[in-house]
């Protein structure tokens, strides 16, 4: 079901879902959460309640308490069962405890219900919220699943600890065309794709060429590449340059809180997680525990996010009703703490006034702002994702991470001499990513983390038992190798990163 929302004489899309099963009762999966959670989620049901959402809730407990309890994941196995079996969540913010062992709830969340989308709409509602970008309206479509969210991380010197940057081909594949097949049902014009391939040409390098393949297919909508740090610095500058924004889990992460914030406040926007299967809908900013029990929260980004839940199970004459109501509150001046301002507001009002101030206002419409109309059976096509046929895959080398505390790589260098034989030899060495030998220079700082290269001949390739060899050799000699990664070829073509100043 597709949410279509006009304001400002603007097309702006609440959100794209698959379509769900229209029932008279729709039974919702919710979790208070933590901080603020209790009372935005309190004031948003009591909107959705007085609008006629024909939902039923079943409440789960997740967060804090449940991570205190001494369950690191913050959620207990009773409530997957609940959110498989309702397949809709609405979720509060919540607050994962500092300290080492507790995972992210929302990474875990979405990657074990498969969310691979993030959609996050960011709109201004000038003049009534401050904002330096009267025109802005952006979306933000981020990958959900990979990227440095996996999470895997391992110290494997005293001085370097890594962090795997996971990219998939299904991963790439799906969210681009759910960010094309999103324009496409919204009328937007312009679908954008951030990376760092400049630097990081194998990952964000496939982003890219996946995002090239899947334009071609959409020629009715324009197509472009920015990369993040200069795209980013312009999305701040000149939002209006931008439509709709696909990018990569972290880089989405930031952006979506950065266009946000710009567009009036990160207290206003609400998420959606998107899923074959299941659906998780949430606003985007965090539990604020500092203000917890004050009655001063915004309830807008979770309500934004409802909005969107309501659409996704095909309840748009309600999300209608709430979405307009909302923008004549935010239009009449009755503003929370976090968006007042003495001139533009009216009154300043707290988490439940705001709540009344909404429904006191269903059934009217903004007066200046653009109603919103949503269209009800639009759908988005996203088949699924079809393997590709393998590629010629050729083992061509080996990367042999080491741990050593001497400083001069020419050292190194003639202490791996010793491992060279007549099928590979060390052809180079990096230090942090930086080539360190042959021809290296002093000025160069190293660590005690050594990436060692062993290659064969050109052309020639080596087997998994010529690397095994090649390790206990370098065990027999004393040298710490903490690490492998095989170097392959696909189809003739290196399939690894040179290290630079190669």
């Amino acid at each position: 079901m597709i949410c279509d929302v006009n304001i400002n004489n603007t097309s702006q899309s609440v959100i794209p879902f698959l379509p769900q099963n229209q029932q008279m009762k729709q039974k919702v999966t919710i979790a208070k959460g933590d901080g603020i959670g209790p009372e935005i989620m309190e004031a948003t049901l009591r909107i959705l309640s007085a609008a006629g959402a024909q939902i039923e809730t079943e409440e789960i407990e997740v967060g804090e308490k449940v991570y205190l309890s001494g369950n690191t994941s913050g959620i207990a196995a009773e409530s997957w069962d609940v959110i498989r079996r309702n397949k809709v969540f609405l979720k509060a913010p919540i607050t994962t405890p500092q300290g080492g062992g507790y995972k992210s709830l929302n990474v875990t969340t979405r990657k074990f219900l498969g969310l691979y989308s993030n959609v996050r709409p960011c709109l201004s509602l000038h003049p009534f919220v401050a904002t330096k970008h009267p025109h802005m309206d952006i979306v933000i479509v981020r990958e959900n699943e990979e990227d440095l969210y996996a999470g895997i991380e391992h110290q494997q010197t005293d001085e370097v600890i890594q962090c795997l940057k996971l990219i998939s081909r299904p991963g790439c594949e799906k969210i681009v065309r759910y960010a094309f097949e999103y324009a496409r049902v919204n009328g937007r014009k312009k679908v954008t794709c951030f990376t760092k391939d400049n630097i990081m040409k194998q990952t964000d390098g496939l982003f890219h060429q996946v995002f090239d393949e899947i334009a071609v297919e959409y020629p009715e909508i324009e197509n472009e590449h920015w990369i993040i740090d200069i795209g980013a610095a312009k999305m701040a500058d000149t939002p209006e340059m931008f439509d709709v924004i696909v990018t990569l889990n972290l880089y989405g992460d930031v952006l979506s809180d950065i266009s946000a914030q710009i567009a009036g406040s990160v207290g206003l926007a609400g998420s959606a997680n998107i899923g074959e299967e299941c659906a998780m809908f949430e606003a985007i900013h965090g539990s604020a525990p500092r203000r917890a029990g004050q009655d001063v929260a915004n309830p807008s980004g979770l309500l934004q996010g409802a909005i969107m839940m309501l659409c996704h199970i095909g309840q748009t004459e309600v999300a209608e009703k709430i979405q307009n109501a909302w923008l004549r509150t935010i239009e009449d001046g009755i503003h929370t703490y976090d968006i007042f301002k003495e001139g533009v507001s009216s009154r300043k009002v707290g988490t439940k006034e705001f709540a009344q101030a909404v429904i006191a206002n269903l059934g009217k419409q903004p007066l200046r702002l653009m109603p919103v109309r949503y269209a009800k059976d639009a759908q988005l096509n996203l088949p699924k994702y079809k393997r590709k046929s393998a590629g010629k895959k050729e083992l061509v080398g080996v990367d042999v991470f080491v741990h050593w505390s001497g400083e001069e790589a020419d050292q190194l260098a003639e202490q791996l001499a010793a491992l060279n034989n007549d099928k590979v030899k060390l052809s180079m060495i990096t230090n942090r990513g930086i080539k360190v030998w042959p021809q290296g220079f002093k000025e160069t700082f190293c660590t005690d983390h050594w990436r060692c290269r062993f290659k064969p001949e050109e052309g020639k390739t080596i087997s998994n038992e010529e690397v095994i060899a090649l390790l206990q050799q370098a065990f027999s000699s004393g040298i710490d190798a903490i690490k492998t990664e095989n170097l392959y070829s696909f189809d003739g073509k290196a399939a690894y990163s040179l290290g630079q100043g190669q």
